[in-house]
C-alpha cells in the first residue's frame, strides 16, 4: 500500500523526519523505487510502500535482538563456521 509521508509515518508509528532520514539518498536503508517513490515534480509527495517498510523494520528488529542476545560463538555455530 502506497501512502503519502504523513499517512505513512502515522501507519508505521514513526516520525516523518525518520522516514526521510532513512532514505538511501540520506545514508539510510530505504531504497528508492522499492520502499519509496518520488513524484514527477519537485513538490510532489513522496509515496511510501508501508507494507515493504514494515517488513524491513521487523527484520531489522529481529536482527538487532538476535545480535544482542546471541554470543559470537553461537552466531558462528548457526552459520556453520566452527
Amino acid at each position: 500500500m502506497l501512502l503519502r509521508t504523513p499517512d505513512a509515518a502515522e501507519f508505521l508509528q514513526v516520525s516523518e523526519s525518520y522516514l526521510k532520514r532513512k532514505r538511501d539518498t540520506h545514508g539510510g536503508f530505504l531504497v528508492a523505487g522499492e520502499h519509496y517513490f518520488l513524484g514527477e515534480s519537485s513538490n510532489a509527495s513522496i509515496r511510501w510502500d508501508v507494507d515493504a517498510i514494515q517488513k524491513l523494520l521487523h527484520k531489522r528488529g529481529q536482527l538487532r535482538q538476535m545480535n544482542s542476545a546471541t554470543t559470537a560463538q553461537q552466531v558462528r555455530k548457526l552459520a556453520g563456521v566452527q
